[in-house]
């Protein structure tokens, strides 16, 4: 499918931002357990809900290190808002940010301003409510989406990381870009990508 399609192409890219602060395995993990979702997932379903949550359990079952759970977290609970659901409108893009968002709190014991993935996703969750208060269309609530998880994932390069490997580092984290941060990036830009 293809939100699996551009973390796999982005592997080494995703592997070397983890090198620099993490266990440099981020890229590779996740590839790898995106490439056993394609395998496994329903290719005559149009329930969107049902891929989901395919894909969830897949990124649990296969995906080491943190990367794996609260992914698959995310994808669990975006499954629970979609299930049945064949065309998703704006307000459901809503909905999805919002349990994603409290899954992955809820899991990673995480907020935003520590380096995570949240750092990325928050504002992209902000930024797509704002646009689709104003009345914009899906594809501009998509657009400021990415925008926003792009300054989001640069602003993990100006701050300490306080969860996971790279806490380890402590200052020394400063300068560097968040992994998952990126990754959720990758994500988004792929379901905006998808949707035009």
């Amino acid at each position: 499918m293809w939100f699996c399609d551009s973390i796999i192409a982005n592997k080494e890219f995703l592997t070397e931002l983890d090198r620099e602060i993490g266990d440099a395995d981020h890229g590779i993990n996740m590839a790898r357990g995106y490439t056993e979702a394609l395998g496994q997932l329903p290719q005559d379903s149009d329930d969107i809900g049902a891929v989901l949550k395919k894909t969830g359990m897949v990124l649990i079952s296969k995906v080491g290190g943190a990367s794996g759970p609260l992914y698959g977290t995310a994808y669990m609970k975006a499954a629970k808002a979609t299930a049945g659901k064949t065309t998703l409108t704006v307000q459901d893009g809503k909905e999805i940010f919002e349990v994603v968002i409290g899954g992955i709190k809820q899991r990673g014991k995480a907020e935003r301003g520590e380096k995570t993935m949240l750092d990325a996703i928050i504002p992209a969750y902000e930024a797509y409510c704002a646009a689709a208060d104003a009345g914009k269309s899906l594809d501009e609530c998509l657009e400021a989406m990415c925008e926003a998880a792009k300054e989001g994932v640069e602003f993990t390069k100006t701050i300490r990381a306080t969860k996971g490997r790279a806490s380890y580092l402590g200052d020394r984290s400063i300068g560097h870009q968040d992994p998952g941060a990126t990754s959720s990036l990758l994500t988004m830009e792929a379901i905006r990508d998808f949707c035009k």
